[in-house]
């Protein structure tokens, strides 16, 4: 079984989030980049999965170089090789194009259920829409039994359990596996493991970011004395309005 684990190159959530350019450009210097954490879980699915049962586990990204020691991160945990489309990623719609340019072939495709910078969760079902092959998300659980994949994915109010036929694109969150930390023998492997630079393929995006912008500052907090509940009630109600 051939694996195709996607990987995004984000700011760790602890960075400090900066914009320049008159708020047009995301400020990238001092910012400490990682793989996503969702990216994460299917990774570390799919190394379980070459584990068990011999399947090779490719990686991909779509970035420019800067995103390299990201990728030999996902090396590192046990990824066999890695692909970087080396292009700057515009919008999902181009992200999914050139994903699915290169996915064509494995047997599964995994990737987090979204990324944790813009949080837009629709490349795996673009990429699913091009390659004409099921796309299944948020997936909590995955299992291959020969040519089928059962899954468990997260629904509002419960869980919902899922088969589909091989190849197929997942959306990854946890618990499908426990995150895996690379050791040293990994961490020198993956400097030698192969790492494929490949052009982007012509494809439009269908949007463009023509601004950005933080969020309110949060109001500091207000001590209420526990005997004063009418002042209590009363902000609740005008300033909190969650009466």
């Amino acid at each position: 079984m051939k694996i195709l684990v996607c990987i995004t190159h984000v700011p760790d959530t602890t960075s400090r989030i900066n914009f320049i350019d008159n708020n047009t450009k995301f400020d990238t210097a001092g910012v400490q980049f990682i793989i996503g954490p969702y990216d994460d879980y299917a990774l570390a699915r799919a190394i379980e999965l070459k584990e068990s049962s011999g399947a090779t586990v490719t990686v991909l990204h779509v970035g420019p170089a800067d995103s390299e020691p990201t990728i030999r991160k996902a090396l590192a945990i046990g990824a066999d090789d890695a692909i970087r489309v080396n292009t700057e990623p515009t919008d999902s719609f181009f992200v999914a194009s050139q994903i699915a340019e290169h996915a064509k072939g494995f047997d599964l495709v995994l990737m987090g259920r979204e990324s944790i910078d813009f949080n837009g969760g629709v490349v795996h079902a673009m990429v699913g829409e091009l390659l004409g092959i099921p796309s299944v998300s948020p997936v909590m659980k995955l299992d291959i039994e020969g040519s089928k994949a059962k899954m468990a994915r997260e629904i509002e109010g419960g869980k919902e359990y899922v088969e589909a036929n091989l190849p197929l694109v997942a959306g990854c969150q946890e618990p499908i596996a426990e995150w895996k930390i690379p050791n040293m023998r990994g961490i020198m492997s993956a400097r030698t493991k192969p790492l494929k630079v490949v052009e982007s393929k012509a494809a439009d995006g269908q949007a463009r970011t023509t601004k950005f912008e933080l969020p309110p500052p949060k109001k500091p907090v207000q001590m209420i004395s526990a005997d004063n509940v009418a002042e209590l009630v009363s902000k609740l109600k005008g300033e909190a309005k969650v009466l």
